[in-house]
């Protein structure tokens, strides 16, 4: 059945400071659309969104949002001013009878809506925005990176209520698993011009590497007939100067042609070099842990990580993954146990919050003010992996342009700080590398080239992920932290460790769900008991019975219109619209029962 437009964008052309972002773009968002909008860092995604949104206006072109549809963007950093707590933005423009949907999403998200903006940190700031646009419930959702700062049991919650929304979504994530299981279609941006693909995230790089493929066989071809046709020009244009200045305007067509490709960015020149090895054995932890004041947050635990080891941790945020680590690499005492750390070791840390980053520094300072890496006495030269660099061909190495090194830190994207971040890791060898969160805000070309570079590289590696698909990528070891304390050490990633505690990986997209073949109970006729329910789920199914009595109301009336003998006839587009509405309702109604039989049978 044909879908209904929800948001078209019509020749769209948008510049920034002389460059352009996107010549002509037209594109079409429609009911039901579940889209991946993936491109490499700069190509211009948060950008589009926004078109989308209405926040950025396009120099020319027309964006149209369908009648009575409303369009929800979640951006990296909300201004959340004029709000004295979380849930005051999160509510801001509900209904107060619809303020029960924050608090359903700050459960799911793991904030405290009641935590003052003034002391809350970025990511809990993101997760107001995340839950403030779940609540809204518009037709149309547009995710800018809303897995960051979520840990792994959040992303879970985000994706069943995304795998059971109507509403039609993009989303923008460096989290290839998330994409995966949610979407069924695919925008690429590559080099201003957007393509669409009507599968899933799953299915991109093949997608990508056959594009690619059919592109430099045309540019082969191209090269050779360049070749050939110039040869002529040189050879023979002398004796047959007046009957051939067709073909010498041609070859120059042809020479202008090639001249307006715009070729593809490269991948991040990334190196590691592992430096001096370190001893067989690297760490041994026995028996440690700690508390902060009443807070346990590592019961005593034992750990061996030998050279060469992958270990990930895992866990909620807050679970104390971060504090472990610096147990182990000794920038904190443990309580009680010891921790012994292997001879010759060279540690290296890659900081989830860039603390590292003066934010008012130039990205030339940022890497010259390191001690470490500076050259004595050669202000425009750094040391890298013990061999002298110029400044800016370093940072050309991690994709920046020269325009780039006299900018402010604070100017670059989240995943340009991160490869700077990288830039200033990787200038020096190194035995031991500590990773918080490298994946946030990575492309997927970076990430699958840290992926390569982690496997070649003869060090060991401490990991800190929210990633599943990076963990399972890299990881020998997983290090689960299960709350109260508990940390247990299982073999293999994040699948691996799912399989040894017995939990299946979650489903692919599927279509919404039809009625049971049992026979259905009236849900308004029951009182189920509560317990053993969430907040959550109390709410909805409270709420179920007066949403299935709607949906009936509904589905009688348009079976009454659509009894009309003669409608087909007389009114075609009302005959086919209401036939939509009445095969939407339908399995909305068979959805909402079927979910009200689950949570009634767990409630006892």
């Amino acid at each position: 059945m044909a879908r209904a437009p929800l948001l078209q964008l019509t020749d769209i052309s948008l510049t920034f400071g002389g460059n352009p972002v996107f010549d002509d773009l037209s594109l079409t968002l429609q009911q039901g659309d579940r889209v991946a909008l993936v491109g490499r860092n700069g190509s211009g995604k948060s950008t589009l969104m926004k078109v989308m949104a209405g926040l950025v206006e396009p120099d020319r072109g027309e964006v149209v949002l369908t009648a009575g549809a409303h369009a929800g963007y979640m951006e990296q950093d909300p201004d959340l001013s004029g709000h004295r707590t979380l849930g005051d933005f999160a509510r801001a423009g509900l209904d107060e009878a619809e303020g029960y949907r924050v608090e359903i999403a700050a459960e799911g998200l793991k904030f405290d809506p009641d935590r003052p903006v003034a002391t809350a940190s970025g990511g809990e700031r993101r997760r107001a925005a995340l839950a403030r646009l779940l609540a809204e419930a518009p037709e149309l959702m547009l995710l800018d990176e809303p897995t960051n700062h979520l840990d792994i049991e959040a992303i879970g919650w985000l994706e069943d209520q995304l795998n059971q929304t109507r509403a039609a979504y993009v989303i923008i994530s460096h989290d290839r698993a998330f994409l995966r299981r949610l979407t069924r279609a695919t925008l690429w941006i590559d080099r201003g011009e957007v393509r669409r693909q009507e599968r899933g995230f799953e299915h991109f790089e093949d997608w990508r590497e056959a594009v690619w493929s059919a592109e430099d066989d045309a540019r082969h071809k191209l090269d050779r007939k360049i070749r050939a046709e110039a040869r002529w020009a040189v050879e023979g244009i002398s004796a047959r100067r007046k009957r051939n200045q067709g073909r010498v305007r041609a070859l120059a067509a042809l020479r202008a042609e090639r001249r307006a490709q715009r070729a593809r960015q490269g991948v991040a020149a990334m190196a590691l070099d592992s430096g001096a090895q370190s001893g067989k054995r690297v760490i041994e932890a026995t028996g440690i842990a700690k508390s902060f004041g009443d807070r346990v947050i590592l019961k005593p635990f034992d750990l061996r990580v030998q050279r060469g080891d992958r270990v990930a941790f895992v866990g909620p945020n807050g679970v104390g993954k971060t504090t472990l680590i610096r147990m182990l690499i000794g920038e904190v005492p443990p309580d009680q146990g010891t921790v012994r750390l292997g001879t010759n070791l060279d540690i290296a840390v890659f900081d989830q919050a860039r603390a590292a980053l003066n934010q008012d520094q130039t990205l030339w300072e940022a890497l010259t003010g390191d001690s470490e890496m500076r050259v004595s006495g050669r202000a425009d030269q750094v040391m890298v992996r013990g061999q002298p660099r110029h400044v800016v061909g370093y940072l050309k190495d991690f994709l920046f342009d020269e325009s780039q090194a006299r900018a402010p830190v604070r100017s670059l994207s989240g995943g340009e700080k991160a490869r700077l971040l990288l830039a200033r890791l990787m200038a020096r060898p190194s035995n031991l590398l500590v990773l918080d969160e490298p994946t946030n805000d990575l492309d997927v070309e970076t990430l699958d080239l840290l992926q390569d570079l982690l496997g070649d590289y003869d060090g060991t590696v401490l990991l800190v992920s929210h990633d599943r698909d990076f963990i399972d990528r890299v990881a020998d070891t997983t290090v689960a932290m299960e709350g109260d304390g508990r940390a247990v050490v299982y073999a293999g990633g994040w699948s691996d460790y799912r399989a040894q505690r017995g939990e299946a990986s979650p489903p692919a997209p599927a279509p919404a769900p039809t009625r049971p073949a049992a026979a259905k109970e009236s849900p308004a006729s029951a009182k189920p008991a509560r317990a053993g329910l969430s907040f959550t789920e109390r709410h909805r199914l409270e709420e179920l019975p007066d949403l299935i009595d709607r949906l009936e109301a509904e589905i009688a009336k348009l079976s009454e219109f659509l009894a009309q003998p003669d409608l087909y006839q007389t009114a075609p587009d009302r005959f086919r619209k209401a036939t939509e509405a009445l095969a939407e309702r339908q399995a909305a109604l068979d959805a909402a029962e079927e979910e009200w039989l689950t949570l009634a049978d767990k409630a006892g």
